[in-house]
């Protein structure tokens, strides 16, 4: 936390006016926060102009703090970056006495920092077939001590146009390319295509292509759902160029997500290094969807939607059936999940599971066997023969196991001479 502190002392003469006092931004910071006060009788007001003189906001005198961020803002101001440069604070000299008034500013910046968060990737709202409007669905997955959503709705990208602001989540622009062979969610891009219409192969391979030059980041849905799953004829190479990601929990765990981790595990076999996700796939009330069920946690370096996007990409991140569910942690010499670690006699897997309840059991899983750990904090000594390992946490019930948690890999490679 980095502090500056502002005095000035306004005279009688400008009662009535406004002006502006400079402050520095300084790079690497995520938030400011501005408090003031003053000793006597007066009456001064507050407003925000940042580096590039846009007018983030004016709260008067009704407030005697106020913050900015990409991801919160009080309101009655802009949600933005903390563009560094030279910023401005916007003083309205209602009253002031005849003696004049000393005004102390405070500014408090908060770094950027990397930490973990949490959020639904694939919900929909009335834009489609869902229940409730975007600014609800924000406003109950904040309530629900979510960070971020995608409203991903199918075929139709329009809400991404106008996303609401609502303070402590993020809003990720979203759409589900919903296509008889198969679906996939297109997260970042406001339109990643023109039209959703592709009858042939090739037309599909070009509308994800040039969604992909726009900068979308492609997830495969529920590959194997009954009704929708992905059946497009794809050849195992042009897996691991087609799409980024795969959705292997959607919704209430069942066999079809089991059988979408199988799907999923095949990838890695062929070579690929396809990072998994979750979302609740959450329409309406009253339904087996549930917002937030299951939820992605993402290693972010901030939580503005580009941050928690490349934490995704990068596989910085697993999957729980709820907020409420597991903390996961696999580290391999600090490497963490999704990165790729030097396979050396003496490499060693480190796996914890917090916040579990009873009949809760870790497993790791690698590209040769299935381990089924003693508990839920234990080091694995890694095989060089070995291509990655994830977690996998279940519950056993009555003898049934059921998912509660799974990770993203640590890939492996063999350094040859």
């Amino acid at each position: 936390m980095e502090h500056q502190r502002i005095d000035y002392h306004i005279k009688k003469e400008v009662e009535g006016s406004y002006f502006t006092l400079p402050f520095q931004v300084p790079e690497g910071f995520e938030q400011v926060t501005i408090s003031y006060e003053y000793k006597g009788v007066g009456v001064v007001d507050l407003g925000l102009i940042n580096g590039h003189g846009q007018f983030l906001g004016w709260s008067g005198s009704a407030r005697d703090s106020i913050l900015v961020s990409p991801h919160s803002a009080t309101p009655g101001y802009c949600m933005v970056p903390l563009i560094p440069g030279e910023w401005q604070i916007l003083v309205g000299a209602y009253k002031i006495p005849e003696s004049g008034l000393d005004v102390q500013y405070t500014l408090q910046f908060t770094p950027q920092c990397s930490r973990w968060l949490v959020g639904d990737l694939h919900v929909h709202s009335d834009a489609s077939d869902g229940q409730h409007d975007i600014s609800t669905l924000a406003k109950r997955a904040k309530k629900k001590g979510l960070d971020f959503l995608a409203v991903a709705n199918h075929n139709n990208y329009n809400e991404n146009f106008h996303l609401p602001l609502v303070p402590g989540i993020t809003l990720i622009p979203a759409v589900e390319w919903t296509h008889y062979k198969g679906h996939m969610n297109f997260y970042g891009v406001a339109a990643p295509f023109e039209h959703f219409v592709a009858n042939t192969y090739e037309e599909m391979k070009a509308l994800v292509t040039a969604a992909k030059e726009k900068g979308a980041l492609i997830s495969v849905c529920h590959p194997e759902e009954k009704h929708c799953g992905f059946v497009w004829e794809i050849s195992e190479e042009e897996k691991g160029l087609l799409f980024h990601l795969v959705e292997v929990w959607n919704g209430p765990m069942r066999p079809t997500n089991v059988q979408g981790i199988a799907w999923w595990h095949n990838l890695l076999l062929a070579g690929h290094k396809i990072p998994l996700i979750g979302g609740s796939d959450y329409h309406r009330d009253f339904h087996p969807a549930f917002l937030g069920h299951p939820v992605t946690h993402v290693y972010a370096g901030g939580a503005a939607a580009e941050d928690i996007l490349a934490a995704m990409s990068q596989g910085h991140s697993y999957v729980t059936n709820s907020i409420r569910g597991v903390e996961l942690s696999l580290l391999a010499d600090q490497v963490m999940m999704g990165d790729t670690v030097s396979w050396y006699d003496g490499l060693t897997f480190t796996i914890t599971v917090r916040k579990g309840s009873f009949g809760l059991r870790a497993k790791l899983v690698t590209s040769e066997e299935v381990i089924n750990l003693p508990s839920l904090q234990e080091k694995v000594k890694a095989k060089s023969s070995w291509k990655f390992a994830y977690v996998v946490v279940v519950r056993r019930i009555l003898g049934i196991e059921r998912i509660v948690a799974i990770s993203n890999p640590i890939y492996i490679v063999t350094d040859t001479v």
